[in-house]
């Protein structure tokens, strides 16, 4: 499929209803924030620097997307599959991950533990991340 950077929230939510997937999709940098992706195939998905809070990915399958550097606060995905994600310098403070695949995953360790986020796949616990200031937050 070819990069679809353009699109606007509807547009994507219109395709994911005809469709069901964005598979090699390349959103990166769009505000998707409050999308429904549930059950969507989103396999090798661009969707860095995005604004996913409180969007839902129950069961969906997330394998080689990256999520690098994405706004996540309040997302669920629960039941999704996870492998081989990036999501390295991403926000997950409020997420849930109840049964999600996260083998190979990689996360924001110097911000959450890797037993906060198997935590939350045993139990749907919310992900807390500490809060780091970084030289950008200082401009």
């Amino acid at each position: 499929m070819a990069a679809l950077r353009t699109l606007t929230k509807k547009q994507v939510v219109d395709l994911i209803h005809r469709t069901g997937s964005l598979r090699f999709v390349d959103l990166r940098g769009t505000d998707l924030s409050g999308v429904c992706f549930d059950g969507v195939d989103l396999t090798m998905a661009k969707l860095a620097e995005c604004n996913l809070a409180k969007s839902t990915f129950r069961q969906a399958n997330l394998e080689n997307a990256s999520l690098w550097r994405a706004d996540c606060s309040d997302s669920v995905f629960d039941g999704a599959n996870l492998e081989s994600a990036d999501l390295d310098f991403t926000n997950l403070h409020g997420c849930t991950f109840r049964g999600a695949t996260i083998r190979r995953a990689i996360f924001p360790h110097q911000r959450v533990t890797q037993s906060a986020i198997e935590d939350s796949v045993r139990t749907g616990r919310p992900v807390h991340m500490e809060r780091r200031y970084s030289d950008e937050d200082a401009l």
